[in-house]
């Protein structure tokens, strides 16, 4: 048996206590799970869980940034389990992510399906002044309704870009209703479509300069191209790839102040180890880079 199997079942298989308590860690993993709207492929509900557990085999030193990251605290909250109907959970959402930014932690939320980034949005919004929003997927999410209700998966953007007026730049984007097309010219938003910037980095300081002070990065993992992630509820081709991403975020991190964060849409079904463990990865390096001053060098590298 692995030695991870015996590890708390925590983000990052946390042993230390010191560095996995509510009131020492500086970071909250938050997993929902849910899929109340999902419409194409199934298993985003099991998606946060899936992710924490794949944490558990990482290297807990991150070579890029040569720190130990779980060191400035990184505590996992209890699942947040699906309510009856969508407002509900939307609204219970809400008020959770309300009271844990009360308590000056930094929220990282798990999905789950992407709708549970709206109301988390939202909190951050009224948290933080001069806000917007670093959106990476392949769908715009910008529909008013789908699927018979506002609080769908597909509506996301809608609910923060049209509702509540925050600006935000869409990256990796491949695919959206007329609707949501017809709709580009009247609400703030800056799409970078992942025709024009996949296998290329050059975009990326342009991509940041139209984001504000501080930034809420919501990561729909099929942003990225299906041949990393093929277990995501609407995989779309030609995605994003890896280095690309990693560059965005860093780049991201290093000239904004990253207030909050999100990644949704993985789909945990059998065989997806794999891309369970890159969502996990993909967290672990952003803390990285948010936290790059913050985290004492191991062997004293750059």
């Amino acid at each position: 048996m692995s030695e991870s199997a015996d590890l708390p079942m925590n983000f990052g298989g946390i042993e230390e206590k010191e560095f996995s308590d509510y009131e020492t860690s500086q970071v909250l993993i938050f997993p929902v799970s849910y899929e109340g709207t999902v419409s194409y492929g199934g298993g985003t509900g099991a998606g946060a869980m899936a992710i924490v557990d794949a944490s558990r085999n990482m290297e807990l030193y991150e070579e890029e940034t040569d720190a130990e990251v779980y060191k400035i605290g990184i505590h996992t909250l209890d699942e947040f389990k699906p309510l009856e109907t969508p407002e509900a959970m939307m609204n219970a959402l809400y008020e959770e992510t309300k009271t844990l930014l009360r308590a000056g932690k930094f929220v990282c939320m798990l999905g789950g399906e992407h709708s549970v980034s709206a109301p988390v949005i939202r909190a951050h919004a009224e948290k933080f002044h001069n806000i917007s929003i670093l959106q990476i997927d392949a769908h715009a999410d910008l529909r008013d309704e789908y699927d018979g209700t506002p609080h769908s998966h597909a509506s996301i953007m809608a609910r923060s870009v049209k509702d509540l007026k925050i600006p935000a730049v869409q990256v990796g984007i491949r695919s959206l209703s007329s609707e949501e097309a017809r709709s580009l010219s009247e609400i703030p938003t800056k799409i970078y479509w992942a025709r024009d910037i996949v296998g290329r980095t050059d975009w990326i300081d342009s991509a940041i300069e139209n984001l504000t002070e501080n930034v809420y990065l919501t990561i729909d993992i099929d942003g990225l191209d299906p041949s990393l992630v093929p277990t995501t509820g609407t995989p779309e081709p030609g995605g994003l790839g890896w280095y690309e991403v990693l560059t965005l975020i860093r780049k991201l991190a290093e000239k904004r102040r990253i207030v909050g964060m999100d990644l949704v849409e993985f789909a945990k079904t059998d065989n997806s180890d794999a891309p369970a463990f890159l969502c996990a990865k993909l967290v672990y390096k952003t803390l990285a880079y948010i936290y790059r001053n913050d985290t004492p060098k191991v062997i004293g590298g750059k």
